[in-house]
């Protein structure tokens, strides 16, 4: 693909990171302040709709950057993170017993910054 392609996916790519963000951290907010928002339709389909975007536009950066040819343990540790950050983010959203959602809410947290970090350097800890 031409780079004008590669650029689009990557800012696709990046919304949706951010867009991800904010819609867990306020769906977890609206869990604790008005749980009962959460039962609208819209709030349950889009978080599978933005993840779904952001998990293409990934996969479509890898293979069009070539990245699975070269040293891609960066890779396999964000993905790592990635189901830590999926597992972390369904206990802290499901869980009703307060000590256990803050600490998978702060660990989804974690995983969600470590994944940052290790797209911008390319540096995982594999």
């Amino acid at each position: 693909m031409e780079q004008g392609s590669t650029y689009m996916i990557k800012l696709i790519h990046l919304i949706f990171i951010l867009t991800s963000f904010v819609s867990f951290s306020g769906r977890f907010a609206l869990s604790i302040i008005k749980p009962e928002i959460l039962q609208n339709k819209i709030l349950k389909i889009m978080p599978h709709v933005i993840d779904t975007i952001l998990l293409v536009s990934g996969i479509t950066l890898v293979f069009q950057g070539n990245w699975l040819e070269g040293e891609f343990g960066w890779i396999a540790s964000k993905l790592t993170l990635l189901i830590g950050y999926i597992i972390l983010g369904v206990v802290a959203m499901r869980s009703k017993e307060g000590v256990k959602r803050w600490m998978a809410f702060g660990g989804a947290l974690f995983c969600y910054i470590s994944i940052f970090i290790i797209a911008i350097t390319k540096n995982g800890f594999f």
